[in-house]
């Protein structure tokens, strides 16, 4: 089979099987892979010339996107092996190739205390700031999500989220009486209409707002920090964890969700130790 058929038989099963964000974020290295190898056989493909490869289309990228590229090759290679030529050898699975691209190893995030981000909220008094930065650390919701939201989203304490990470049509997320309230107060005093985006700043406004709140508290700061601490906040505070993946941060697994999770400290396990048993 030549690499022409077998892409176009991946890219069929994963439209068929696959949400339509996963396809998409298959075909820009696909395509390079079918200009280059299309009229070859598979077997033909040597590591050494996938190595190159990846080189050619990854060498000046970060790690981890690196590593992205790899494995989604490897999965083409593997789909091909499980689906159409079993005695396939997958040509990405050689020791260069492993080592080469292994996955960076994981630095653990700091999670954010209480007081920083009641601080930053509390001492925040444009409007629109102050909102975006109570949905993120009490409502769990993504930056992009936030800056896509419209008028029409929001309803009593529910926001519609349109075209989530997930893939579905559309989520729930919840917020708290008094955020919701705030954030309806602000769309009348805007006079918003329902087509209107609440937040009309573009990622990189809403990147620097908070890194500046974040500096004059000596910390450095990302939007997605304040999503992380909304989902171990709740944790520490007895919340069940099918309750933080599906509702707070709504993950398809609950996997992912105890990567967002910070560290138990000792303090931390004594004290609820103290809660379930007394002291």
């Amino acid at each position: 089979m030549k690499i022409r058929e077998a892409l176009s038989l991946f890219r069929y099963y994963q439209q068929s099987n696959h949400r339509k964000r996963t396809a998409e974020s298959y075909r820009w290295m696909l395509q390079r892979f079918d200009d280059l190898f299309a009229d070859r056989e598979l077997d033909s493909i040597k590591p050494d010339e996938v190595y190159q490869f990846l080189e050619n289309i990854t060498g000046t990228l970060a790690k981890s996107t690196r590593r992205l590229r790899y494995a989604k090759l490897k999965a083409f290679f593997n789909f091909v092996a499980e689906k159409c030529s079993p005695d396939l050898k997958n040509p990405c699975s050689a020791p260069l190739l492993s080592k080469t691209f292994r996955m960076p190893r994981q630095t653990p995030r700091a999670i954010l205390d209480k007081e920083i981000v009641d601080e930053m909220i509390y001492n925040t008094k444009n409007k629109r700031n102050r909102l975006i930065l109570e949905l993120q650390a009490r409502c769990g919701l993504r930056i992009g999500e936030l800056l896509n939201m419209r008028a029409s989203d929001v309803s009593e304490r529910r926001l519609t989220i349109s075209q989530p990470k997930s893939g579905k049509e559309a989520e729930m997320a919840f917020m708290p009486e008094q955020v919701a309230k705030r954030l309806r107060d602000y769309i009348k005093d805007k006079s918003l209409t329902a087509d209107d985006r609440v937040f009309p700043i573009c990622y990189s406004t809403a990147r620097t707002f908070i890194r500046k709140l974040g500096k004059k508290l000596n910390l450095t700061i990302a939007p997605h920090d304040l999503r992380r601490y909304s989902a171990t906040y709740a944790s520490r505070n007895g919340v069940p964890l099918e309750i933080v993946s599906k509702v707070i941060l709504r993950h398809q697994d609950l996997k992912t969700t105890q990567v967002y999770l910070g560290k138990v400290s000792e303090q931390e396990a004594i004290r609820w130790m103290d809660i379930l048993h007394g002291k």
